[in-house]
């Protein structure tokens, strides 16, 4: 990866979370994936915001949804 490739951002849709708890495993799980730099989660709106380099939206999703969560790219 190189020092100046650029920033990417992806959008998450996703569904099952009630508590902040469920928010903080989202957040984790999500920081594990590969190329992921700053993860933000919002219960209020079921949603996930990734950045970071050569980000891998599969790995993400499916990141999400081995904690139990549904995930998809948000519209």
């Amino acid at each position: 990866m190189s020092l100046f490739s650029k920033k990417e951002t992806v959008s998450l849709d996703v569904k099952g979370m009630h508590c902040e708890k469920c928010v903080a495993r989202v957040k984790e799980a999500l920081e594990g994936v590969e190329g992921v730099t700053k993860v933000a989660v919002d219960l209020a709106s079921d949603s996930a915001v990734a950045e970071g380099h050569g980000l891998d939206t599969a790995a993400m999703i499916a990141a999400i949804e081995a904690c139990g969560f549904e995930a998809a790219l948000a519209k």
